[in-house]
């Protein structure tokens, strides 16, 4: 990926290890500060936001580079993308650092600037996403199609988890307007976090499954089929997980049949992540000489 990588792939490699250092670093300020870990001023913002959009913008720089698109519009695409997640970070650190909320802060002008503008790079993370799952549905693939699914199908939860952010935000907004910021800072998400987190991870542990069967001693047809059975309970759990948080069920209380549906898709998703595993490590052994 490094070395036959074009230009702006190795950039956003050195961008996504950067702002998960930035994630990881600000762990440790937690660690030496203290104070609450939940709420609007928090460390965990910046941890959270550090690691997540670092992990995801090497995914995507990744993903991209499997598909087919001319160079301008790989550069366009992957650039945007690149700097929406710096924008993110940056702006969410700064003002965890100020001691202020990020998001629906209109307590002065130039918070109140800082939201419209982390609003903008957030529209921009939409669009772009938007754009490279339109090329992964569309595309001619260069790569085998064990790993063009689960780009396919990580790209397509991964938009699930966007919309279900942008329900987030659009309830905090209404919030802020009819209530209070305060309401908005802690109702905002409320019991759709966990249906947005869940399906966002997608676009990173599917194409990595895919990526480590590829060293596997099996054939195409075996790792696709494999793919198959973790895409499908990825889909599973992110169904149990929407239908949780849409219905206001306590994760940790489901009902029978939800437990049930989501521990198989979990279980499911596992069991093939280690099978994949496993087999580039038996892969990587040194076959015994006679």
């Amino acid at each position: 990926m490094w070395t036959g990588g074009r230009r702006i792939e190795r950039a956003g490699y050195i961008i996504g290890a950067v702002l998960i250092i930035s994630g990881v670093a600000h762990l440790g300020v937690y660690a030496l500060d203290g104070g609450p870990w939940e709420g609007p001023v928090s460390w965990r913002k910046a941890v959270t936001f550090g690691v997540a959009f670092g992990l995801t913008a090497i995914a995507f720089v990744a993903l991209s580079s499997c598909l087919v698109a001319t160079d301008r519009t790989r550069r366009l695409v992957v650039g945007i993308f690149l700097a929406a997640c710096v924008l993110e970070v940056a702006l969410v650190t700064m003002q965890t650092w100020r001691k202020v909320p990020s998001h629906f802060n209109r307590d002065t002008g130039f918070d109140s600037a800082i939201s419209s503008v982390l609003a903008g790079g957030g529209a921009a993370i939409v669009v772009t996403s938007v754009a490279l799952t339109v090329l992964a549905l569309r595309a001619r693939p260069v790569v085998a199609p064990s790993v063009v699914l689960a780009v396919r199908a990580g790209a397509i939860l991964y938009l699930v988890a966007l919309a279900i952010g942008i329900a987030m935000i659009a309830n905090g907004v209404a919030l802020e307007r009819t209530v209070s910021a305060s309401a908005a800072y802690h109702g905002a998400g409320g019991s759709l976090k966990p249906a947005h987190a869940v399906p966002m991870q997608a676009i990173i542990v599917l194409p990595a499954i895919a990526w480590l069967l590829t060293f596997n001693r099996r054939s195409e047809r075996s790792r696709h089929r494999l793919v198959t059975l973790a895409c499908a309970g990825y889909a599973l759990l992110t169904g149990v997980v929407v239908i949780e948080s849409f219905a206001s069920i306590d994760p940790l209380a489901p009902t029978p049949p939800l437990a049930t549906a989501g521990a198989v898709g979990l279980v499911t998703v596992i069991g093939v992540g280690l099978t994949a595993f496993v087999g580039a490590l038996h892969r990587a052994e040194p076959t015994p000489q006679l």
